[in-house]
């Protein structure tokens, strides 16, 4: 095959591409991994050691936790950067124009840049499933409790609240599903007019069954009731509550996509659905789940730009910063565009894909428009 029909350049100048390329980027992941998580540190220490018996033991712990969000946040600026940093050494050394002079295109000369990117993407999702959402929700139901005692259990819904007419519930932590769900140290707030009357408190509540499988109200026992008019106390065996809260209110009040991997988000949207209540957000963050970690496949073409043209015209640094500025754009759109699903301004799918697809076009424009 001639050389201007094969997608790849040579096998010693691919892998010399791509070699350099990761080499480059995990560089400067780590140099910013580094940087950011020392900042994140110096901010949240305060309040880690501000509760009573933490130590080193809970800094490290929580620098475990972050550092997976850090490295998933900032791996796509890392190949952007890697890039940029990359096409511009091999074009001050004059590489491009001898590969350009033996006969390779731009395309070839991106190639074996992309194809890195592709595993990048693939390493990166792999990373967010297994491994970013665990960290997420631990680290959140740890914030809940302000660093203090963690529950334990992965995906356990914690510091609940619930509305029932004027009252309010609040339940520290949420296990089971169904009519076997389990309410953790739990608070009512009775109200009257918006007035606040009473406020019962109990260690634990279970749901009352009803008939054909439903929930009749909540059952407390343990109860400790403050009358906030008189002011007395009184202990109660049992106390009922929300007669009209159903169990999905407490296990489905706060789902969030960042804590579940695509299969468990994509079963937490099909019990909202059935329960009648909305998922756009999370719809447009289970899209996003998918091209998020493809975003690495339009770095190399977005930095194309500073890959071609003479070093000597006195434009590289030009170019250079032109690629970097496709890049940091296409991220604004991106978080822009998700918000906006967020919000249901968007569709979930166009909010998760129209950024992607848009800035591969301007890529491949730019790319064509200067060197093909």
């Amino acid at each position: 095959m001639t050389p201007e029909f094969q997608f790849f350049p040579s096998r010693t100048l691919s892998w010399y591409m791509a070699k350099a390329f990761l080499i480059r980027s995990a560089a400067v992941l780590a140099a910013l991994v580094i940087v950011l998580q020392t900042l994140d540190l110096l901010g949240e220490s305060g309040d880690i050691l501000a509760y009573q018996g933490n130590g080193d033991a809970q800094l490290w712990h929580y620098v475990a936790l972050r550092l997976p969000q850090i490295i998933a946040r900032f791996l796509p600026f890392s190949v952007l950067l890697g890039t940029l940093i990359t096409l511009v050494t091999l074009n001050q050394n004059s590489e491009v124009i001898a590969m350009k002079a033996g006969g390779v295109s731009a395309h070839q000369i991106l190639a074996p840049l992309v194809l890195a990117s592709m595993g990048i993407a693939v390493l990166s999702f792999t990373f967010n499933e297994r491994i970013v959402t665990r960290a997420t929700a631990t680290l959140n139901a740890w914030q809940d409790v302000n660093y203090g005692p963690a529950p334990k259990g992965r995906g356990i819904p914690t510091n609940v609240w619930v509305r029932d007419g004027d009252d309010i519930v609040h339940a520290d932590q949420v296990t089971g599903h169904g009519s076997g769900v389990h309410l953790s140290d739990i608070t009512v707030y009775d109200r009257d007019g918006g007035e606040l009357r009473r406020i019962f408190k109990a260690p634990s509540a279970v749901a009352r069954p009803g008939p054909n499988g439903t929930t009749a109200g909540w059952v407390a026992t343990n109860v400790t009731m403050f009358d906030v008019v008189s002011g007395n106390e009184l202990h109660m065996a049992r106390y009922t509550f929300g007669v009209h809260v159903t169990p999905d209110q407490f296990t489905l009040a706060d789902i969030s996509a960042d804590e579940r991997s695509l299969s468990d988000l994509g079963s937490a949207i099909d019990d909202l659905s059935e329960a009648g209540r909305p998922t756009g957000p999370l719809r447009t963050g289970w899209w996003h789940k998918l091209s998020g970690p493809l975003s690495s496949l339009l770095m190399p073409l977005l930095a194309g730009v500073a890959a071609f043209g003479l070093a000597r015209s006195g434009a590289l640094f030009v170019r250079a910063v032109i690629g970097m500025a496709l890049g940091f754009a296409y991220f604004v759109a991106d978080n822009f565009a998700v918000a906006m699903g967020n919000l249901g301004a968007y569709p979930p799918f166009l909010a998760a894909w129209a950024p992607f697809f848009l800035f591969f076009l301007i890529g491949e424009t730019v790319l064509i428009r200067t060197e093909e």
